[in-house]
């Protein structure tokens, strides 16, 4: 009989935008190439360099409101005036293959996988201050000012939740912020309940009677 994969971890990553969210997520998938990320479906139209499939599955609203009506979605919401949401099976069957999944979700979306999945590991990001968020947000380049305003204004309501998540981490210098998320992946990972099932057969041999 085939030996049982533990099930992997679901990492919840929000942060507001411009605290520099994708730019961490995407190093840290680099470096630990067991996760993997779950492409969110969202009715926001695709920026320059992105592309279907790899940063988003891109969809017309209608055919997002009919996928929340059939249920596909873990978790959905409304950011910024678009609809974000991530597949239900999607990350069940990664899971279950013994594999660890990043979701790269706002605050919203991460308060519903709570409910769902309390046993995932929830990491809100902050960028150093309010001055440097805005200056990340214009050095985009991607957004129409009336965009950046709106995102402005909201971070202060999406900053407010940032309490309700395991971890915290402040995005100033960047290798900082990334050790301080490889980090917190690795700790997850020597969990005692984890290592017990990886390494029960260890642990019996190193108990047996001589």
């Amino acid at each position: 009989m085939s030996k049982e994969l533990p099930e992997g971890t679901l990492f919840v990553v929000a942060a507001p935008s411009g605290a520099g969210k994708s730019t961490l997520v995407n190093a840290l998938l680099e470096r630990e190439p067991a996760i993997s990320l779950s492409i969110s479906h969202t009715t926001r139209p695709p920026r320059p360099g992105e592309q279907y499939g790899r940063h988003y599955y891109f969809v017309e609203r209608a055919e997002f409101e009919r996928e929340v009506a059939d249920g596909i979605f873990l978790e959905h919401a409304e950011v910024h005036g678009n609809l974000y949401g991530t597949s239900r099976t999607t990350v069940s069957g990664l899971l279950a293959q013994g594999r660890d999944v990043l979701l790269e979700i706002d605050w919203q979306g991460a308060q519903q996988i709570r409910l769902s999945k309390p046993d995932c590991v929830s990491v809100f990001i902050l960028p150093p201050s309010r001055a440097e968020l805005e200056r990340r947000l214009r050095g985009r380049g991607s957004d129409a000012p009336d965009v950046i305003e709106r995102r402005l204004r909201n971070s202060r309501g999406e900053i407010a939740h940032a309490h309700e998540f395991d971890y915290i981490i402040v995005n100033d210098r960047f290798e900082d912020a990334l050790r301080d998320l490889q980090a917190i992946v690795h700790a997850v990972r020597l969990r005692t309940p984890m290592q017990c099932q990886r390494y029960q057969a260890l642990i019996d041999e190193l108990l047996e009677a001589e």
